[in-house]
């Protein structure tokens, strides 16, 4: 039985309780932080990652954050830009950024959902599943410029072949 067809029978189901039932299928653990948010871990080869997912009915938009905390030396944070670069451009469902302040490698999607579109839970299932993904497959690279010897090109090498995860 696919995804969606648990929920062929409800109408109008907001976006986030999908999230949270694919949570609940997944033993993921999470928290319903308002009606328009979920924050959970998911599990991952490499770490634990905090997953964010919100929706905002003003501009029709379910947003996706994936992080994992990084604390890199100072002086590799040219090099760390440097790869986040090379990452964004061999992906394209998402992108990547770096939150200096917090620590926080992010992972960034949003689906536009305007003129009433919905989602459905393969969607959603998805996008969460790709979010790690990406994550999973480029975490190596930014540990080898970030802690090791690499060169961001160098480091990329590792990143050439797509990860997967237990998402």
């Amino acid at each position: 039985m696919s995804l969606s067809e648990d929920y062929a029978t409800m109408d109008d189901l907001h976006p986030i309780d999908i999230v949270e039932t694919l949570a609940e299928q997944h033993a993921w653990e999470f928290d319903r932080v308002t009606d328009d948010q979920i924050a959970m871990a998911v599990e991952g080869q490499w770490r634990t990652y905090s997953l964010t997912l919100a929706w905002s009915p003003q501009d029709e938009t379910l947003r996706l954050l994936c992080t994992f905390e990084m604390e890199p030396p100072a002086d590799k944070l040219s090099g760390l830009y440097d790869v986040l670069n090379r990452c964004n451009d061999m992906v394209w469902t998402g992108a990547f950024t770096w939150w200096e302040e917090q620590k926080l490698m992010v992972w960034r999607y949003g689906l536009v959902l305007s003129g009433g579109q919905t989602v459905g839970p393969e969607q959603v299932d998805r996008l969460i599943a790709s979010a790690v993904m990406a994550c999973e497959r480029f975490y190596p690279a930014f540990q080898m410029v970030g802690w090791g010897d690499q060169t961001p090109a160098q480091a990329m090498k590792v990143a050439i072949a797509e990860a997967y995860g237990r998402a």
